[in-house]
């Protein structure tokens, strides 16, 4: 059994944002990560990621992205709690609302850096880099 989690790479003209996550997280506590969460069960759904998505987005920092967002990558690997996740990033734009905290319990703090601030961040796991990466490559290529 997997739990299957989705993250948005959200831009903002040349800006990323990211968050800061919560000490108080099982998994890559006080790292620097994407917007995301879990996918819940919903029973017979269509769109269930895209909808997760923008769901945890909300809850989360408290902003709207546009309709289209496109996929990034998927991996998948072991939480630091031993749960087995298949993780699926999406690239998102910034349409409408202000950064806000809005969940301390998962979030310490909120964050629009460059993509070079994210990688030079010490606090920046690998997987994050290399989501970000790709996601900045794929903008690149969608002239977007």
């Amino acid at each position: 059994m997997f739990v299957v989690n989705v993250e948005a790479a959200i831009f903002k003209d040349d800006n990323w944002l990211v968050i800061r996550r919560s000490l108080k997280e099982s998994h890559a506590a006080g790292m620097i990560s994407l917007v995301g969460g879990k996918v819940e069960h919903e029973g017979n759904q269509s769109d269930i990621l895209e909808r997760t998505l923008r769901r945890e987005i909300f809850e989360e920092v408290g902003i709207e992205v546009t309709d289209v967002i496109h996929y990034v990558q998927s991996t998948s690997f072991i939480a630091d709690d031993g749960d087995h996740v298949i993780d699926v990033v999406f690239l998102c734009e910034h349409v409408s609302g202000e950064t806000v905290c809005k969940s301390p319990d998962e979030v310490d703090s909120v964050l629009w850096l460059t993509i070079d601030q994210i990688l030079d961040d010490e606090n920046t796991p690998p997987w994050t880099k290399e989501s970000l990466r790709r996601a900045h490559a794929l903008r690149k290529e969608l002239g977007v």
